[in-house]
């Protein structure tokens, strides 16, 4: 059909000066065919100018119509141009989105070319080095010398980690990739979190450490007293015993490190049942009795009977924890309450003693592991040092917080604030029901 559709106008010209040169002469057919001819170049040429016009303009005009033979390719011509627009906007919404989605990213990344200059970066890498416009060497915004020697050594495999006038008291690594022998991408990660991580994670090491080396020394040693030794009946029930006091602190060493694991890790929400409170409350104050052997004296102010929503064992460890380090900590003949109330809708469960008290420098990091105000006292009295760790945990899990007050020398008052959404109303009392009345009319007589 394009052939048939090209050839047509010669072929129309040629059949006409036939004609002509069979009815008149051949000299009316050579002027018109001649005429035809001219006419077919002065279109084409005009044609040619005006896609020549086209070409030349920018992309968004469309393709001048001409209609005739040509339209089919000025057709198809147009079809690959608005196939080639679409492409063209989709992928720069492609190239939009990744630029915006990158941007977002807190990492910063800087491409530079084969001579370190920068070709293009993001926000991040623009705000953490302070770069401005592109083509700028990279020394120009990082000077420190650990970098340079990093970049002029060719192995990328040891970044350096620095801290950057940007942003101050962090840390960044700054590392180097090659993803084409033209190019370099600088990508700069904050490594303060990790960097703290690691710090907790060698001091929790650290800890555990020291915490089992002095019970191992002390069953160790009078193992081997018992073994190496003549004793007598009284030392040796003596020594025994301070081997059995000393497993049993690693005992509870285990069972808490066990119990911090457990809470640390679970992702799951507490099973949450009804917990009358002050029934708890009673029950930890009496272990507390116990516990305190009279030296103490023990007093509830429950200001309310309303009940929570709570998973018991953990409720009940936390109240626990913190009563036993009351007892602890308060010298003899001190005072201990424990109250539960209510305060805008919270649900607040307090433990107050009469103890030492503890200084204001230390309360921030108190619910840390391992954490202590006095390491000889504490381990005197039998702690671990992960008992408020615990605490914090379980109340955290319960959408709450650990509340700590405190004054040196005059106590200290240990809160968990539990929200309003885990506080239930207290149960419904029981109302007896009134006795029977007995209605009588006017015509029967009341009997005796």
């Amino acid at each position: 059909m394009i052939w048939l559709r090209a050839l047509a106008p010669t072929a129309a010209a040629l059949i006409v000066a036939a004609v002509l040169a069979l009815a008149v002469d051949t000299a009316a057919a050579g002027l018109w065919l001649a005429a035809a001819l001219i006419t077919q170049a002065v279109l084409v040429t005009w044609l040619m100018t005006r896609l020549h016009h086209w070409a030349a303009l920018p992309r968004q005009r469309e393709v001048p119509g001409f209609g005739g033979v040509w339209q089919p390719f000025l057709d198809r011509l147009a079809r690959m141009v608005r196939i080639e627009r679409e492409h063209r906007l989709q992928i720069t919404a492609e190239l939009e989105q990744l630029h915006r989605a990158v941007d977002r990213l807190p990492d910063g990344l800087v491409l530079l070319d084969r001579y370190d200059h920068v070709q293009w970066c993001n926000d991040a890498g623009r705000e953490l080095h302070g770069v401005l416009g592109t083509a700028r060497p990279i020394l120009h915004f990082i000077r420190q010398p650990e970098f340079l020697a990093y970049l002029e050594s060719g192995d990328f495999s040891r970044p350096p980690v620095l801290a950057l006038a940007t942003r101050p008291g962090r840390l960044f690594e700054l590392r180097l990739h090659r993803p084409d022998e033209q190019h370099k991408l600088l990508i700069t990660r904050d490594l303060t979190e990790r960097a703290r991580l690691d710090a907790m994670r060698r001091d929790f090491v650290a800890n555990v450490s020291h915490e089992i080396r002095t019970p191992v020394t002390v069953i160790g040693g009078f193992a081997e007293t018992l073994l190496e030794l003549p004793l007598d009946e009284a030392a040796r029930r003596e020594y025994l015993g301070t081997i059995l006091k000393q497993s049993q602190t690693m005992q509870r060493l285990v069972e808490d490190l066990l119990t911090l694991a457990t809470l640390e890790s679970s992702t799951a929400p507490p099973e949450a049942e009804r917990i009358e409170v002050p029934a708890m409350i009673r029950a930890v104050g009496i272990e507390a009795q116990a516990l305190s052997q009279g030296r103490h004296a023990i007093s509830y102010r429950l200001q309310t009977e309303a009940a929570v929503s709570a998973a018991p064992t953990e409720l009940e460890s936390a109240i626990r924890n913190l009563v036993v380090n009351a007892v602890r900590y308060t010298p003899e003949g001190g005072r201990i309450e424990i109250g539960w109330r209510l305060d805008k809708g919270e649900g607040l469960l307090s433990v107050t003693d009469t103890g030492l008290g503890i200084a204001a420098e230390h309360l921030p990091r108190l619910a840390e592991r391992f954490y202590r105000v006095d390491r000889g006292r504490s381990r005197e009295t039998g702690g671990t040092g992960l008992g408020l760790a615990i605490v914090k945990h379980i109340v955290q899990r319960h959408g709450g917080e650990l509340r700590i007050a405190s004054t040196l020398g005059r106590g200290s008052t240990f809160t968990l604030a539990l929200p309003a959404s885990r506080v239930l109303p207290p149960p419904a009392v029981q109302v007896p029901a009134p006795a029977p009345v007995a209605v009588l009319t006017g015509s029967e007589p009341p009997g005796i």
